[in-house]
């Protein structure tokens, strides 16, 4: 199966009248962030695919209403749940892909550098990644693992990460990755201007892969 991946940045490749035809075999989406909810709503209307994201540290225009973060309530009809923009919220939480049967899990933001929305240190991501635990674990006596895809912003520390503040990545993605043992982690955030530079990396059985722009991934 294929899989279109998006994060950080509006691919003239996507959003263009060419998508149906250039993406008519993908099956499902992932949004890795940093995109506004337009864009994920072309998507998801111009392939009709399901499309799963997670929200990164930029384009939080939609944050608090989806990610539950606020009570007030105003009405938008194009932002009014979860499932906005056709599209489904998954940062915290683990779904079963119906017609494939993927296990996928999302954890969105970055790591703080300036106190923003959605910026975390190591040390809360580390809390918000073992909420997940007694799902993935029934994840593991269902179906015989525990996930397939993990769907981030950042990459975890060392991997595919940077040195400047804003674009460390987290450590504890490395525990998450060292116990629950997905085979691919799927990121955003790390821009790649130069398309020689290297998608992917392999940490121990996770295929670590940075799909800035676009990405289609095939399983």
């Amino acid at each position: 199966m294929k899989i279109l991946c998006v994060a950080d940045h509006r691919s003239p490749l996507v959003y263009s009248t060419g998508i149906k035809e250039r993406f008519k075999d993908v099956s499902i989406v992932l949004g890795a962030g940093d995109l506004p909810m337009d864009y994920y709503g072309y998507i998801v209307s111009s392939l009709n695919k399901k499309l799963y994201f997670v929200f990164g540290n930029h384009n939080l225009k939609h944050y608090e209403r989806i990610s539950g973060k606020t009570t007030s309530y105003t009405y938008d009809p194009q932002a009014v749940n979860q499932h906005s923009f056709g599209s489904i919220f998954t940062s915290g939480k683990i779904f079963k892909e119906k017609k494939s049967g993927l296990l996928i899990a999302g954890m969105g933001g970055s790591i703080d550098y300036n106190h923003g929305e959605n910026q975390y240190t190591d040390n809360q991501m580390y809390f918000k990644l073992l909420k997940m635990v007694p799902r993935l674990l029934m994840n593991k006596i269902l179906y015989g693992r525990y996930l397939d895809i993990f769907l981030t912003h950042s990459p975890p520390r060392g991997y595919n990460d940077r040195e400047d503040p804003c674009h460390r990545g987290f450590k504890s993605f490395l525990w998450f990755l060292d116990k629950f043992k997905p085979a691919y982690l799927i990121h955003g955030h790390i821009h790649l201007y130069d398309r020689n530079i290297k998608r992917e990396i392999i940490y121990n059985e996770t295929r670590i892969i940075n799909v800035y722009d676009y990405y289609v991934l095939e399983i």
